[in-house]
């Protein structure tokens, strides 16, 4: 049995590197499937930071990846919580910085993230007969940015998060903003209503 080499050839002038196109999110109404405003963490890779990363360096990594939520991670793959763009410039970070007598340079990311235990998740199979509508009630009604996505553990594999619901993606899609019907419990939280 013979093998020809590959034919190589050289590069022609112009020639250009191929560019990953933007996901494009169809338009969906209340009525759509609700996994149609989820981001699949199977097809998607989750964007992760290590607990001792400083402040500055979290959000410099959301800016390079293109989110605004990192999980925070210690080990691979279990999630310790997440840190959401609203956590490093919020209410925590300045209130810290005033208790310690710090600098907000000398905060990191397990100082202001929100723990695992303390986050909204939603069942991955609920999410399956579910429509945007319900998804909207969920956020409206808990007021935060995002909702996890768990699919429960089966005999192969333990429970895992199969994927994040944002706000702003929900808004992007239905082309309407989301108005929050949970009541402001704190300071950032009125300002953060009000800038939205």
């Amino acid at each position: 049995m013979t093998h020809s080499s590959l034919p190589t050839f050289r590069f022609p002038a112009g020639t250009r590197v191929a560019q990953a196109l933007p996901p494009q999110h169809a338009a969906v109404t209340g009525q759509s499937p609700a996994l149609s405003v989820m981001t699949d963490l199977t097809s998607v890779r989750a964007a992760t930071v290590a607990p001792a990363t400083p402040l500055a360096q979290a959000e410099q990594s959301m800016i390079h990846q293109g989110v605004r939520l990192l999980f925070v991670v210690s080990s691979m793959p279990s999630v310790d919580g997440i840190i959401t763009a609203t956590d490093l410039h919020g209410e925590r970070p300045m209130r810290l910085v005033h208790q310690r007598g710090s600098r907000y340079e000398e905060l990191n990311v397990a100082d202001v993230m929100t723990p695992l235990s303390a986050i909204d998740a939603v069942d991955h199979a609920a999410l399956k007969h579910a429509t945007v509508d319900q998804v909207v009630d969920a956020l409206r009604h808990n007021g935060h940015a995002h909702l996890l996505v768990i699919e429960q553990a089966s005999n192969a594999a333990p429970v895992r998060i199969r994927g994040i619901i944002s706000k702003t993606q929900v808004e992007r899609q239905l082309g309407t903003q989301l108005v929050s019907s949970a009541i402001a419990t704190s300071f950032s939280e009125i300002e953060q209503a009000l800038s939205q």
